[in-house]
């Protein structure tokens, strides 16, 4: 009772205590003593940006249909509550029961962002869970890592007892039920990472042995266990209809990020541009069912009380049935007062039409991602899209009626020459002279356009994963020679310019191609205090560099450094479908500008027909 009386106290000292009290819409109670398996699920950011993430609410509404588990949410404390939790010695709690993560079965981390690295140190160390796996005791819980770092885990291997590579609605089940014979046996604690081992797309780290070679790249990475495979195979949902999705989601007690309900209508995507690593990963693409989309959308709205819908997609003009799903929303929802979303729309005369059926009578801003401003390079990346489209679809938003476009864009992709960086500016400006050739009564107010340039960061399971990287000076300067050029152009009154963090983009390069050797810097950086890195007033760039010094590692060997064609990679031992071959084929048509076919336009053999279903079902009936 104290500790809660405690607990209180300090709510009420910290911002936003409504992150920690749990007891929201829809969040599921159950009671201790009938459930057999208590899982933590924990997005390691702050909470309105954990409550944002859709893969948690889907794990978390399956989790608890079964009677036996109880799943419950957490999420990482905010910087003023970790201090004061560190003062009293309050461990991590779930918001739900308000229990200590400590007592749990699980923790599952899912890991969305390189950037979050010391956020899951710091969950574990608020919780009173030993940091190195090696030290967890059969007192602990297992920790558990998902989502889309965990194709490459190797960085975080010594925190993780275990990672799930693939979609979660596949073999969660089949590993607790592993966890329940476990938990029989009297077993120690490493008997149930071996059976865990056996599970399709478990990957247990201890398991593995890694060595090197001379020059730092990897020799071998082999079991030193009969129990644990050569490669872990993606575990993925071919019937993405008739599966686990909520239709009660947890609501908020915060404004979230994406405030709003979040239909999914497919996976996957058919583009294949090769700097996208979730292009890859989720391959084939598959649809949910139309009707199913159309009772979801009612039955969540009801539930949630939320008066917006978003459509969820890599690429939503992608879906076959998007203009009837869309006139369904307008029609029994839109009539309602509520707004319909709709992200990922590509630049054409379909997408457009349907943007303007939804935001009919408020026309807001336009996103449109050309990633490149030359067709040489879009060419390189595999964008498909050309200027004379981009220029069309600009045109006809401004005579629908839209005067604000936001413009994104990659600086530092593979073959980059300064025309190419300089050819961003000019497409903007041709983009704002379409603007003023609309007859001045049509116009809609002033002319905005947003150009916002990111770094590009080479991903593993990418054509683009042998690629060098920029330094942050070349990056830089990248930057510098854009903005200088915004500033010459005709029209450059109605043109602003935004740029990301380039130390911050190098440790994210650092991070997502690194081996098992990184987490020692991961580590050590927390120790100096970094946290929450994703965050910019929260970023210690100095630090991070000590730690990196520290530890002895070299930044250029894994940033700047163009790997061997037939260098052994630490995400080697994973198989995602898309086969090395292909990607090695998409990096050399890369390097010659050649552009690749959409699947739906052909098959390229990527390899993920292996699964047998989505497109690539269709490619082969």
């Amino acid at each position: 009772m104290r500790e809660l009386a405690v607990k209180d106290e300090i709510l009420l000292s910290v911002q936003q205590p409504a992150r920690y009290i749990g007891g929201e819409v829809n969040a599921v109670m159950k009671e201790k003593d009938k459930v057999k398996i208590r899982f933590a699920m924990c997005f390691p950011d702050v909470y309105e940006i954990g409550m944002s993430h859709l893969g948690i609410q889907i794990l978390y509404d399956m989790f608890n249909r079964r009677e036996d588990i109880w799943c419950e949410r957490v999420y990482a404390p905010w910087t003023d509550m970790d201090q004061v939790m560190r003062k009293h010695k309050i461990p991590l709690f779930a918001l739900e029961s308000q229990d200590p993560v400590k007592v749990f079965d699980f923790l599952g981390i899912t890991i969305q962002y390189e950037m979050c690295y010391t956020n899951i140190l710091q969950v574990l160390d608020l919780s009173q869970i030993p940091l190195e796996a090696s030290r967890r005791t059969i007192e602990h819980p297992f920790v558990i890592g998902g989502g889309p770092c965990s194709y490459n885990p190797e960085p975080l291997a010594e925190f993780f007892d275990l990672f799930y590579i693939g979609e979660g609605e596949t073999q969660y089940f089949a590993l607790m039920d592993q966890y329940l014979l476990w938990k029989e046996s009297g077993e120690p604690r490493e008997a149930f990472l071996k059976r865990a081992a056996q599970v399709p797309g478990i990957y247990v780290p201890s398991l593995y042995d890694v060595t090197y070679h001379e020059d730092g790249t990897i020799a071998s990475m082999t079991p030193n266990c009969p129990e644990a495979p050569k490669k872990i195979v993606k575990q993925l949902v071919l019937d993405v209809t008739d599966t686990f999705y909520p239709e009660k989601p947890v609501v908020p007690f915060l404004k979230a990020t994406q405030d709003r309900v979040v239909l999914e209508i497919q996976r996957g995507c058919i583009r294949g541009c090769r700097f996208c690593q979730a292009g890859m990963l989720y391959r084939p693409t598959r649809e949910r069912d139309l009707s199913m989309l159309k009772d979801y959308a009612a039955k969540m709205l009801k539930s949630t009380g939320y008066e917006e819908i978003s459509l969820s997609s890599l690429s939503s003009s992608d879906y076959s049935e998007l203009g009837e799903l869309v006139q369904f929303l307008i029609e029994e929802i839109g009539q309602k007062g509520i707004n319909i979303s709709l992200p990922s729309l590509r630049i054409d005369a379909f997408s457009l039409d349907v943007m303007g059926k939804v935001q009919d009578v408020k026309k807001s801003s336009l996103t449109f991602a050309p990633e490149a401003g030359s067709q040489r390079l879009r060419d390189v990346i595999n964008k498909g899209l050309t200027e004379e489209v981009i220029l069309e679809g600009a045109k006809e938003a401004f005579y629908g009626g839209w005067n604000r476009v936001k413009l994104y864009f990659m600086l530092g992709l593979p073959t980059e020459t300064e025309d190419d960086m300089r050819q961003i500016t000019w497409l903007a400006e041709k983009i704002t002279e379409q603007y003023y050739e609309v007859p001045k009564e049509q116009r809609n107010g002033k002319c905005q356009i947003v150009v916002s340039t990111s770094f590009f960061v080479p991903k593993p399971f990418t054509p683009f994963q042998w690629a060098s990287m920029c330094t942050k000076e070349e990056f830089l300067h990248r930057a510098y020679v854009v903005n200088h050029e915004i500033k010459e152009q005709k029209n450059k009154k109605s043109i602003k310019y935004n740029w990301h963090e380039a130390d911050v983009t190098v440790l994210e390069g650092i991070l997502a191609r690194g081996d098992r050797r990184v987490g020692k810097a991961v580590l050590k950086a927390y120790e100096k205090g970094c946290l929450f890195d994703s965050w910019s007033e929260c970023f210690q760039n100095d630090k991070w560099l000590s730690a990196f010094e520290e530890c002895g590692l070299d930044l250029d060997f894994y940033t700047t450094r163009m790997r061997g064609e037939d260098e052994i990679f630490p995400w080697d031992f994973i198989d995602i479908g898309v086969s090395r071959k292909f990607l090695l084929k998409e990096w050399k048509r890369a390097l010659e500008g050649v552009v690749t076919p959409n699947c739906r336009q052909n098959c390229s053999g990527c390899g993920a027909a292996v699964y047998g279903g989505g497109v690539c079902c269709e490619h082969q009936n």
